[in-house]
């Protein structure tokens, strides 16, 4: 990489820390705030998937979107979506103005994630892309890890959690208007045959697009089902504000080490044990009950387990498809990751409303057991 190159990676590293705080900050505290409100857990699950139907719906149109503006411009624009959305939130409460804003903020959040993402597989030199998207991935997490500490801030008023976070985003969006240069990827990568690359990204690479789906499912589910089920088993609010980032936090711990043990062993043998031992945490789960420490332990073991799933997903399906279609599976997984973070807090909240909790966490667990078995199934086709 040049320095220009560095520079505009720390800068994309920047603002993908800010999506991830923006994630984790909003799901934890709309869903206490609605569960407050008196407002069912089914309702509230479906509720929270109103992000991951925007991200979705953003997902279908960025590439063509991001041919026509480029990478600074469709970040800035998805930064600033979230942002307003993030101002409007304390000043239009209800159920159904926050379905909308939650809308707004999937648009915005999956435009950044969608630039930043394919700008960084493009500009990354082969050599160097899996230890990159590593700390893509990491940077991400701790975001997503520190957003549930906003929690914290409700003491302090409603709209404080959302100010705090707005401002975070004013300045992300002013340091990537004065420093990012104007850029767009190549239209060879954006071309026709684009609806065949998916299909060939799918034949060759399913068992390396399946992490996305798995960790958004888990993201999504974690982040806006736990808080509903803490409360209901009796953990208070700070409780649940200080054991929500443990996941993210052993997934930041175990980041580098997956993505070295990948290196040296293989990532799908990695992705194997990593998704039956993170499937046995999530399933024990329900027996920590309300014990504090047990919860946390299991709540670290899991997130280190499977935290680093999209990114080895990613860097296993560069290792397996050629360079034309990378993009493609750029898409595919965040298709995939949209799509699970669409179904896991409406599941997660359909098993709440029917008085079976855990079950949120058993049917996580077994989810990605069956995964790490289908590992066994799986054997990538040489590529010319």
């Amino acid at each position: 990489m040049t320095q220009t190159s560095k520079l505009n990676y720390f800068i994309l590293i920047t603002v993908i820390i800010a999506a991830g705080l923006s994630q984790g900050l909003l799901l934890p505290v709309l869903s206490i705030l609605l569960e407050q409100k008196g407002i069912s857990s089914s309702l509230n699950g479906m509720n929270a998937a109103a992000l991951y139907v925007g991200s979705f719906a953003m997902t279908l149109v960025a590439e063509r979107i991001l041919s026509r503006i480029g990478f600074k411009q469709l970040i800035a624009a998805g930064i600033s979506l979230v942002l307003v959305s993030l101002i409007l939130f304390p000043l239009l409460p209800g159920v159904k103005a926050w379905f909308v804003l939650r809308l707004l903020v999937g648009a915005g959040d999956s435009a950044i994630n969608y630039a930043a993402q394919l700008w960084v597989l493009l500009m990354t030199p082969a050599a160097h892309r899996g230890r990159n998207l590593s700390l893509y991935g990491m940077s991400y997490g701790l975001g997503f890890s520190l957003g549930p500490l906003g929690i914290s801030l409700l003491r302090f008023g409603q709209a404080a959690p959302f100010a705090a976070i707005a401002l975070l985003f004013l300045l992300v969006l002013l340091l990537v208007l004065l420093k990012l240069p104007d850029s767009r990827p190549d239209k060879a990568e954006h071309g026709e045959g684009q609806a065949r690359r998916f299909v060939r990204s799918y034949s060759l690479a399913w068992y390396a697009l399946i992490p996305a789906l798995l960790y958004g499912y888990m993201e999504a589910s974690l982040n806006s089902n736990f808080p509903v089920y803490g409360l209901r088993i009796g953990f208070s609010a700070n409780e649940i504000a200080a054991l929500l980032p443990f996941a993210g936090i052993g997934g930041l711990l175990l980041q580098m080490p997956l993505g070295i043990w990948s290196d040296r062993y293989g990532r799908k043998k990695i992705l194997i044990v990593s998704g039956v031992g993170g499937g046995l945490a999530f399933a024990l789960l329900p027996l920590a009950e309300d014990r504090f420490l047990w919860t946390l332990v299991l709540l670290m073991a899991a997130g280190g387990l499977v935290g680093s799933f999209f990114s080895l997903g990613l860097s296993y399906a560069a290792d397996i498809l050629p360079r034309n279609l990378l993009p493609a599976a750029n898409v595919v997984s965040s298709f995939h990751y949209s799509i699970g973070s669409i179904i896991g807090p409406g599941l997660g909240g359909l098993l709440l409303q029917f008085g079976w909790g855990g079950g949120v966490f058993l049917l996580m667990g077994i989810l990605y057991i069956l995964f790490g078995l289908a590992g066994l199934l799986f054997s990538p086709r040489q590529t010319i």
